[in-house]
């Protein structure tokens, strides 16, 4: 157009009113990819961190970014949006699975879960003696909370004595502070396996194997009272009647 009306381009600008600068402008496209490298980096060490506090720490870095900048690429990556983080488990150390010299040198305590016949669920939480196998408890309500946890193992160390150690996967009732904190004012030692490693506690799986096999697994069930009955019953013949092949073919308690 400009060749055919013989127009220059200052003219033609000016004719319809277009700054020259507009025209000439060109947009300049902004390398981002190692900015973005380095949040997303900062962001994966640091799940809860905020905006200020990327900028600060990218800065002290090195990065010459302004915060305008900064921010534009922080709300690209949808970092600006609230995310709850992944409560991370500390490091799990696998503990060799022995069988302590005597009793009260180490339980097991474990969880299961089974319905009744109207469809709701109930859990089980079952604590055994390392030492002989022995079932301590199996409290069974439709929510076992850790408070529920500490005045079960409560009323077994007025009973039977405290251990030295427990044995526990990485369940949330066994990660609680407040089961820490009682641990702690007891001396006793919580003693947590590998994630998905439930064989590193075995002893209380073979119990719950055979609580399943022989008690839940066999019997419909129509209220918590019928199955605390039967579990008690269970207990019983488990601890004083069923020959342990482990143990000799003796009972758990027999064999102290």
């Amino acid at each position: 157009m400009l060749v055919q009306e013989k127009l220059s381009v200052r003219r033609a600008c000016r004719l319809v009113g277009l700054p020259r600068s507009v025209l000439m402008y060109q947009r300049k496209i902004k390398d981002d990819s190692s900015l973005i490298e380095a949040l997303l980096d900062l962001v994966g060490k640091h799940p809860t961190i905020g905006f200020w506090k990327c900028y600060y720490r990218m800065k002290r870095k090195g990065y010459g970014c302004n915060h305008k900048r900064l921010y534009r690429v922080y709300t690209l990556l949808k970092l600006n949006v609230r995310r709850k983080a992944k409560r991370r488990l500390p490091q799990r150390i696998k503990q060799p699975l022995l069988v302590p010299p005597t009793i009260n040198q180490g339980w097991s305590m474990d969880f299961m879960c089974d319905s009744l016949v109207d469809g709701r669920r109930f859990r089980l939480l079952n604590i055994i003696d390392d030492y002989n196998r022995e079932s301590l408890a199996i409290e069974i309500d439709t929510s076992l909370p850790a408070l529920r946890v500490i005045r079960t193992l409560e009323q077994l160390v007025e009973r039977k004595g405290k251990p030295q150690t427990i044995r526990v996967d990485n369940g949330p009732e066994f990660i609680s502070d407040r089961l820490q904190h009682w641990c702690d004012d007891k001396q006793i030692r919580l003693q947590f396996i590998q994630p998905g490693k439930p064989m590193q506690n075995g002893f209380v799986e073979r119990n719950n194997g055979s609580l399943r096999k022989e008690l839940l697994d066999a019997y419909l069930f129509y209220s918590l009272r019928e199955v605390r009955e039967m579990a008690e019953q269970w207990q019983y013949d488990y601890n004083y009647e069923r020959p342990h092949e482990s143990l000799g073919n003796v009972p758990p308690v027999e064999f102290i």
